[in-house]
């Protein structure tokens, strides 16, 4: 299938540390592609390098067709991002972030009205446009995140481990929600601390020490290191690594 994520060598350094470390990775239209690995693998520099928020210190990638580094603010128009943290204005109801965000993306009227209407209804929160994003539970502001991040119908999805925290019940609506994207056309590419969460995606890679260490299906993955799980494959794929650095 046509890639719509691409990086050659891609590499981000602060000072002496190296983030990012020469990737190499190719995400399908289409494709929902889960990035994993323990705390500091590089996971969030990767995603904020693809979104255009942070320059590359060597190598390249194109997003939907455009270079990152020239053209970062086309990247921006074809791409929704969520961040870690919530970044919402919580004195403003749910249905008032949503018409600040549209007034951002210019977007009027009855096209306004209805895109308003289909994603109240897909992330059922009709119930509670009048209330104060403050005073929404911790899955539900995540479901308005994802509603202000879909505003202007980006082609790809960018999600920086969007249920950390969340209870089991609203992770299963997110997912939902997820797949229902999925069959709409819209490609996502998430970083994710939940490794139940990684066995649903089409593909997974995973990061150790700013570089990509393995990237295939999950169920290859278990496989390849005759794993019972994905976890335990994960573990196994990392001790092999630091093995062969330690010889």
């Amino acid at each position: 299938m046509e890639a719509i994520i691409e990086t050659h060598g891609l590499t981000r350094r602060f000072g002496d540390l190296t983030a990012v470390d020469h990737l190499d990775l190719s995400v399908a239209q289409g494709e929902i592609f889960g990035l994993v690995g323990p705390d500091g693998a590089g996971k969030t520099t990767t995603l904020r390098m693809l979104c255009g928020l942070m320059a590359p210190s060597a190598g390249s990638a194109r997003v939907a067709g455009h270079d990152v580094a020239r053209e970062p603010q086309a990247v921006k128009d074809q791409i929704g991002y969520m961040a870690q943290r919530f970044g919402l204005y919580g004195d403003l109801t749910v249905e008032e972030n949503m018409n600040f965000y549209a007034d951002l993306f210019g977007i009027m009227g009855a096209e306004r009205r209805r895109l308003a209407e289909d994603l109240l209804k897909m992330t059922r929160l009709e119930p509670f446009r009048a209330r104060q994003a403050g005073r929404l539970s911790g899955g539900m502001k995540q479901k308005l995140a994802l509603m202000c991040t879909l505003l202007h119908r980006p082609r790809i999805l960018f999600l920086d481990e969007p249920t950390n925290g969340v209870d089991p019940v609203s992770r299963r609506d997110f997912w939902t929600i997820l797949y229902q994207l999925l069959k709409d056309g819209i490609t996502i590419f998430m970083t994710t601390a939940y490794l139940d969460e990684a066995e649903r995606c089409n593909r997974v890679g995973l990061m150790h020490k700013g570089k990509l260490i393995r990237c295939e299906t999950p169920e290859a993955m278990k496989e390849g290191t005759e794993a019972a799980n994905l976890e335990s494959a994960f573990i196994k794929t990392i001790y092999e690594v630091e093995g062969a650095l330690r010889t």
